[in-house]
Formats: C-alpha cells, structure tokens, sequence
C-alpha cells in the first residue's frame, strides 16, 4: 500500500510527488530528477527514507528557469 503525503496550502491539500511522478510531470527521466536533487538544485522534502517534492515549490522552480526566446 502507499501512502501519499500531504502538504495543506490555502486550505486545500494537494499530494506531494515522488521522483516517478515528477519525471513525469517534467516530461523527464527519473536518473535527471535523482541528479537535480543530489546536486540540490530543484527544492525537496526529506519524509523518512524518501524524497517528496511539494507541487508548488516545483510550479515555481520551472516558473524561475523560463527563458525567453531571442528576437
């Protein structure tokens, strides 16, 4: 069985992700996602043994690294 973990912001609660499902959502492999936190670049949450990523923390670290496209 598992068991997702929570994080409540403005009263509604969203699930946290794991590496699999991030990868996912960044259209990227789980190996990328594994590196971005071994080297501390993309925000976590330790939760025991496992690595959960906050849906919000990563709508604004992609929202930060948008580049804008040259004219």
């Amino acid at each position: 069985m598992i068991r997702e973990t929570t994080v409540r912001r403005s009263g509604a609660e969203r699930p946290m992700l794991g590496i699999p499902q991030l990868a996912e959502r960044l259209g990227t492999s789980e190996r990328f996602v594994r590196r971005l936190v071994c080297e501390r670049r993309i925000p976590f949450h330790k939760v025991g043994k496992y690595v959960r990523f906050d849906q919000d923390d990563v709508d604004d670290w992609v929202a930060l690294r948008r580049v804008e496209a040259c004219r």
